[in-house]
């Protein structure tokens, strides 16, 4: 999710990470078997005068499978599940409506599943976690690829940049 939200303008930065889990501090290793609870996430800071937080749930929207409660695209497991992760009642607000106006929208062939809950801690994933997709091109473009990610993209969303 990092490179959707890296191209938008006003976005400061983007930060691989987990929350939502019990575990204090987790490493991948521990989130990946499963047992912390936390969902892998990205952290997306932003200038508010440049970019909306609606804009960038239209961002967040157009590149997950809402309909997906098991994971997304090949990643299977709670670890893996769509979530929105809000700071203040102005965000959830924004998300609640987000997720309203894409259910009534009739787009979806199904219920939205993505999760509406309060950030309570962030952890960063480890350094090498961080702009993956820039740090290893060929090996990020092959799992993406092999997953299928862009393909049901294209079938929820239509032709466009995910």
């Amino acid at each position: 999710m990092e490179p959707p939200f890296d191209k938008v303008p006003g976005v400061v930065s983007t930060t691989s990470g987990y929350a939502g889990g019990i575990a204090a501090n987790p490493t991948y290793e521990q989130v990946a078997a499963g047992g912390t609870g936390h969902a892998e996430v990205v952290q997306v800071l932003f200038d508010p005068g440049k970019v909306s937080y609606e804009h960038l749930l239209q961002v967040f929207w157009r590149n997950i499978d809402p309909l997906d409660k098991g994971g997304q695209f090949c990643d299977r497991g709670l670890q893996y599940r769509s979530a929105i992760f809000y700071e203040n009642d102005a965000q959830k607000r924004a998300a609640l409506d987000s997720r309203e106006r894409l259910e009534r929208s009739g787009r979806l062939p199904g219920p939205v599943m993505t999760g509406i809950v309060p950030l309570t801690a962030f952890y960063p994933a480890e350094e090498h976690h961080q702009d993956y997709y820039i740090k290893d091109v060929r090996r990020y473009w092959s799992y993406r690829s092999g997953c299928g990610r862009d393909e049901r993209l294209k079938e929820l969303w239509g032709e466009a940049d995910h």
